[in-house]
C-alpha cells in the first residue's frame, strides 16, 4: 500500500537546497512503489528557478498540481518530508521528517533543536560533520519553573545520507581561455565562502604569471542582471589593487546546465578546482569536481570530509586533496545570522601561506595531483552510486521490519508505520 508523501522544498530552485530537493524526489521515485509523491515548491531566498523542460521538471509541475487539488479537497497526507533549515519545520502529517544540509559551524542555533524537537520525528542531513555538531551541541535552559537543564539538546534521531554521483555529458561554455592552466572556483559571493581572499591571494601567487587564470563562478543572491553589475563592479574593486597582474581572472555569472559545470571541471586547462570557505555542510561543487576527476585545493575540515578521503592500505582515511591548513576561530561578526548562525560558533579560517603554497603546488606537481585525483574519482565512482544513495535516502523514510516484509511477501503489499 502506498504512502502519499508530501514533499515541501525549494525543489526548481538553482541552488544547493534545490539540488538537495530533487536529490530526495529522484530517491523516493526510485521507490514509487511505496510511495505517492505530492510537492508544494518553496522559494529559496533570492534564487532563480529551474526553467529547462526535461521529464523531472515535468513531474514536478504535475505533481504540484496534483498536490494544489488533493488539498483543495482537504486531502491527508501520511509522511512530509521537509527540505528546509530548521527553523522552518512544521508539523504536516503524523510522521514528519525533516531533511536539511545542516550546519557549516561548530553549533547548532537553539531555534534549530527546538523546532526539531517539536516538529519533526526524525532529522536527515548530508554529513556527518552536520550529524556530529546536532548530537553534540548543548544548551542550559530554564523550564517555566525555574529550574536548569545544563545539557538540553536535541531528542529526536539524526540520519546521513551522502549525495549520489550523476553521470552528465559535457557542453561547452562560452569562454575564451587565454590562459593554460586554470583554477576553478564555484562559490556564492558571500561571507561564509571567503572569496574575496580566494581571489586577492590567488592573484598575489600568481601575479606574475601570464599562463594562469582563475575561473570564478558565482553571484551574490540570484542570476539576474543587476547581481551580474553588482559581481563584476566588486571584482573590479578587489582587482584594482594588482593593475600590473599578468594572470588573468575569468567571471562567469547566471545559471549554468549540469553539462556546462561538466565542461568546466573536465576542460582540459582546468589543473584544480578551490576551495577555501569557512564551512560546507557537503561541498557540491567539491563532490562534483572530484567525481569528474579534477585535484582540488581546499581544507579538510567539515561536511566535504566525508567524500575527500580514501583509505588507505591498512583502512585509515585520509584526505586525497592539496590540504590547505586552517584555524577554528569565531565566526566574523558579519556572518552571524540570528537563528541559523551563532555568534559563539567557530568555522574554518584557512592560512594564507598554506594556501599559497597549495596553489603553486597544484602546478609544480601536477602529475601527482592528478594521479590522486584519479584515485579518489574512482573511490567516489564505486561508492557514491545512486542506487546506493537512494536505497539509504529510502531507508530513512521507511525501513520495515522482518515480519513487514513477511506481510509484504505473502499479501503483496506494506503498511508503513
Amino acid at each position: 500500500m502506498q504512502k502519499k508523501i508530501l514533499i515541501k522544498a525549494p525543489i526548481l530552485s538553482r541552488s544547493g537546497y534545490g539540488e538537495q530537493s530533487r536529490f530526495a524526489l529522484r530517491a523516493l521515485r526510485s521507490r514509487e512503489d511505496l510511495f505517492d509523491i505530492y510537492i508544494v515548491n518553496i522559494s529559496w531566498g533570492k534564487t532563480g528557478q529551474i526553467t529547462e523542460d526535461t521529464e523531472e521538471t515535468t513531474f514536478i509541475k504535475e505533481a504540484m498540481a496534483k498536490t494544489a487539488a488533493y488539498v483543495q479537497n482537504k486531502g491527508p497526507f501520511d509522511i512530509s518530508l521537509q527540505v528546509t533549515v530548521p527553523n522552518e519545520f512544521e508539523t504536516i502529517a503524523p510522521l514528519n521528517i525533516g531533511y536539511t544540509a545542516g550546519i557549516e559551524t561548530t553549533k547548532v542555533a537553539p531555534e534549530w533543536i527546538d523546532k526539531s524537537n517539536q516538529f519533526v520525528d526524525r532529522l536527515i542531513v548530508v554529513s556527518n560533520h552536520s550529524k556530529k555538531v546536532f548530537e553534540n551541541t548543548k544548551y542550559t535552559v530554564n523550564d517555566p519553573a525555574g529550574n536548569s537543564h545544563p545539557n538540553w539538546g536535541l531528542t529526536v534521531p539524526v540520519g546521513v545520507v551522502n549525495y549520489p554521483v550523476r553521470s552528465t555529458e559535457a557542453s561547452p561554455v562560452n569562454i575564451d581561455f587565454s590562459t593554460t592552466n586554470n583554477f576553478l572556483a564555484v562559490s556564492q559571493w558571500g561571507p561564509r565562502k571567503n572569496l574575496d581572499n580566494t581571489i586577492r591571494w590567488f592573484v598575489e601567487t600568481f601575479k606574475d604569471d601570464e599562463t594562469v587564470g582563475l575561473v570564478l563562478k558565482t553571484n551574490t543572491a540570484s542570476d539576474a542582471t543587476v547581481d551580474k553589475i553588482h559581481c563584476e563592479a566588486r571584482l573590479e574593486a578587489l582587482l584594482s589593487s594588482y593593475k600590473d597582474r599578468k594572470c588573468k581572472v575569468y567571471l562567469v555569472h547566471g545559471g549554468l546546465t549540469s553539462t556546462e559545470l561538466t565542461w568546466l571541471y573536465q576542460h582540459p586547462t582546468m589543473k584544480a578546482l578551490i576551495n577555501i570557505g569557512h564551512g560546507e555542510g557537503y561541498g557540491l561543487p567539491l563532490f562534483e569536481a572530484a567525481y569528474n576527476g579534477l585535484p582540488l585545493v581546499t581544507v579538510t575540515w567539515s561536511g566535504h570530509m566525508d567524500f575527500i578521503c580514501k583509505p588507505n592500505k591498512k583502512g585509515k582515511n585520509f584526505p586525497r586533496v592539496i590540504s590547505v591548513d586552517y584555524d577554528l576561530r569565531p565566526v566574523q561578526q558579519e556572518a552571524v545570522w540570528p537563528g541559523v548562525i551563532q555568534a559563539d560558533s567557530m568555522w574554518a579560517f584557512a592560512r594564507e601561506a598554506s594556501y599559497k603554497r597549495g596553489l603553486k603546488e597544484a602546478l609544480e606537481k601536477e602529475t601527482h595531483n592528478k594521479q590522486v585525483a584519479t584515485a579518489l574519482q574512482k573511490h567516489i565512482l564505486k561508492n557514491f552510486t545512486a542506487e546506493k544513495m537512494y536505497e539509504e535516502f529510502v531507508s530513512h523514510i521507511y525501513n520495515p521490519t522482518e515480519e513487514e516484509v513477511e506481510w509484504m511477501n505473502t499479501l503483496g503489499e506494506i503498511e508503513i508505520l
